[in-house]
């Protein structure tokens, strides 16, 4: 894997297809979600313009994908923190 290709990967879902074709981002979010039982809505999302939309809101989640993590899971981590250092206090 040459580095601008694993740079490419850290920032986006990459497919590579049977016949070699490479996907990208939203476009390779639906061919796994078409792949997973759902190709209709795969499909559906691929045509235009609503593969400029499923594209749009791919790019704003990966980048805000930090912003998002905090807002969803504030409490979990440190939860789960807790919980473990509780464990190891008990005999």
């Amino acid at each position: 894997m040459t580095e601008a290709l694993e740079r490419a990967c850290a920032d986006a879902l990459h497919v590579v297809r049977r016949d070699g074709e490479m996907l990208r981002a939203g476009r390779a979010l639906l061919f796994a979600y078409g792949e997973l039982g759902h190709p209709l809505v795969a499909r559906v999302f691929a045509r235009r313009p609503l593969i400029w939309a499923v594209e749009i809101v791919y790019w704003w989640v990966a980048r805000n994908r930090r912003r998002i993590s905090r807002l969803l899971f504030r409490g979990a981590a440190g939860a789960l923190s807790d919980r473990a250092a509780s464990e190891e206090r008990e005999p």
